[in-house]
């Protein structure tokens, strides 16, 4: 696990890098083939940079040194700082969450049946368009693979089925 200060400090460093190139993240993001919500969780060291990836990614941002990517390359400690959601975009984002949740959770029920958007087999992008009104307007996609609740049956259990 990554103790926080040096979470911090490669953080730091790794959106340096992503500063020198002048690039956003959706710019990383067309050359590296990701979304650039996860080009933003690599830089952010909450998401674990695969091999194959690295290559188009040291290519995008080329101020990577290889000790980065070697750090990148490592499972990320998932987490977050729990006063981020004072930040008022992130706020706005869990209060559109907690409006529609259960809105989007009864849809979820009618189209697929009793189960979850998956976190984990997820893809996430934030786009700019602009509204019918002309005004720029920020789409957020949430796309999880569905997950059905599972009837927990005990013959189906491998722990179960073992001790004989």
């Amino acid at each position: 696990m990554e103790e926080s200060g040096a979470r911090a400090a490669v953080v730091r460093r790794l959106l340096s890098a992503k500063a020198e190139s002048g690039k956003s993240f959706s710019d990383v993001a067309a050359e590296t083939g990701l979304t650039n919500v996860y080009v933003a969780q690599l830089l952010r060291r909450q998401a674990q940079l695969k091999p194959e990836t690295a290559p188009s990614l040291k290519a995008a941002l080329p101020a990577l040194t290889d000790e980065l990517v070697d750090l990148m390359m490592q499972p990320p400690f998932r987490n977050y700082d729990p006063n981020i959601i004072h930040e008022p975009a992130v706020y706005r984002l869990n209060e559109a969450v907690m409006h529609f949740g259960e809105s989007i959770k009864e849809i979820i029920n009618e189209d697929f049946g009793d189960g979850i958007m998956s976190g984990i087999d997820f893809y996430c992008s934030v786009d700019k368009v602009k509204g019918a009104d002309g005004k720029d307007r920020v789409v957020v996609t949430f796309d999880g693979k569905y997950l059905p609740y599972t009837e927990q049956k005990s013959e189906h259990m491998m722990s179960r089925s073992n001790r004989k």
